[in-house]
C-alpha cells in the first residue's frame, strides 16, 4: 500500500476525536484536507475506514486495524525522532502530561518552574478523570501520568511524590464546624456532595465509608472539585475533597476542615509511565524534578491527623 505518515497521522487523529471538524482543530488543517486525506487512506487500503450513523462517524473493522497499525508505526517515528534528540544532547522536545482534574490545583505551579529550567521543553497538559487517565496509560497516548491510586492490572512505573490526604469541609456555619472530634457515623446523617462516578476521589471515599461498615444515607454528584466547594459553601452539605484543592477557601475562610476521627483518608500522588517506555529526555528530566523536589516546591495547607488546625 502506498500510505504517507501524514495520511496515517491524519487518520489517526480523525479516528481518537470521531470527527472531522476536531481533528482539522487539532491539526491547523482545513477540514477538507482532512477529508481528502483520510480518503486517498482508504483508496490505498480498499476498505471504507469510517462509517456514518446519524450524525456521528464510527471505525469500520478495517478502520480499527488501520488504527493499530497506525499507531504502532507513529510511536515508532517517534521514538526514532527522541533517541537522535537524546543522542545530539537536547534538553528540549515535547511532553505529553495528563494529570487528573484534582491534581490540575497545583501542577501548574510545578510546570512554570520547570518550564523555567528548561525553556526549550514544550509540553501538553490534559486535564482529566481518572477512566480518561487509564485510557491514556492504555493507549500510550501520554508520556506520562500524574494521579492518585495506580491502577492494578497495568504494568507501570509509579512513584509517590507528595501526601494526597482526603478532608472533609464544611461552610463555616455548619453546625459541626468548629466541633472537636466528630465519630465517623455522625457522618451518615448529612448529605454529601460527591464527585461522578470515574473520579478517583469518589472511589476513595465509597471505598472508605466500606471499610468502616458505613455509607453515606444522602448525596448529590457535582461533576467536578469547583463545583462540590460551591455547594459546601452555599450550604448544600458536606464535601470530601483533596486538601490540594482547598487552599483558597481555607484562606479566605469561606470553607473549613471538619474535626471528624479516622479522616483523613491517607492517599499520595503518583507520577508514572508504562513499564519498558522509552522516555525521552524531556520526560526522564520532568520526572525525576517532580520526584525529588515537586513537595518542596508546594505552598499547600496541612491536613493533621484529625483535621486539627485547618478547622
Amino acid at each position: 500500500m502506498n500510505i504517507t505518515f501524514r495520511q496515517l497521522r491524519i487518520f489517526e487523529s480523525v479516528a481518537r476525536n470521531l470527527g472531522f471538524t476536531r481533528a482539522s482543530r487539532e491539526l491547523h488543517l482545513s477540514q477538507p484536507a482532512v477529508s481528502m486525506q483520510v480518503k486517498q487512506l482508504e483508496e490505498a487500503a480498499g476498505l471504507p475506514l469510517f462509517e456514518q450513523i446519524g450524525k456521528r462517524i464510527y471505525l469500520t473493522d478495517a478502520g480499527g486495524e488501520m488504527l493499530r497499525y497506525a499507531r504502532a508505526i507513529l510511536e515508532l517515528i517517534d521514538e526514532a525522532g527522541e533517541v537522535f534528540e537524546d543522542m545530539r544532547g537536547q534538553e528540549g522536545g515535547y511532553l505529553r502530561l495528563a494529570v487528573a482534574s484534582t491534581a490540575n490545583y497545583f501542577v501548574p505551579r510545578l510546570l512554570a518552574t520547570f518550564c523555567q529550567r528548561y525553556p526549550r521543553a514544550q509540553v501538553s497538559l490534559d486535564v482529566t478523570n481518572r477512566q480518561q487517565l487509564l485510557q491514556a496509560l492504555a493507549d500510550n497516548s501520554a508520556d506520562l501520568v500524574i494521579m492518585g491510586q495506580p491502577p492494578t492490572g497495568m504494568d507501570l512505573v509509579a512513584d509517590t511524590f507528595m501526601d494526597n490526604p482526603l478532608v472533609a469541609i464544611s461552610s463555616p456555619d455548619h453546625p459541626l464546624a468548629g466541633q472537636r472530634d466528630i465519630p465517623l457515623q455522625r457522618l451518615q446523617q448529612e448529605t454529601f456532595l460527591i464527585r461522578e462516578q470515574g473520579s478517583g476521589t469518589r472511589s476513595a471515599t465509597e471505598r472508605f465509608f466500606s471499610q468502616h461498615g458505613l455509607s453515606l444515607s444522602s448525596t448529590m454528584e457535582m461533576s467536578s472539585s469547583e463545583s462540590i466547594k460551591q455547594g459546601v459553601e452555599a450550604g448544600l452539605g458536606l464535601g470530601l475533597l483533596s486538601v490540594h484543592t482547598l487552599e483558597m477557601e481555607l484562606a479566605l475562610k469561606r470553607l473549613c476542615i471538619l474535626d471528624i476521627l479516622e479522616l483523613p483518608i491517607h492517599r499520595y500522588w503518583y507520577i508514572m509511565h508504562r513499564s519498558g517506555k522509552r522516555l525521552t529526555a524531556v520526560a526522564r528530566n520532568f520526572r525525576k524534578f517532580v520526584v525529588e523536589e515537586g513537595k518542596g516546591l508546594m505552598n499547600l495547607p496541612a491536613a493533621s491527623e484529625n483535621g486539627r488546625g485547618s478547622s
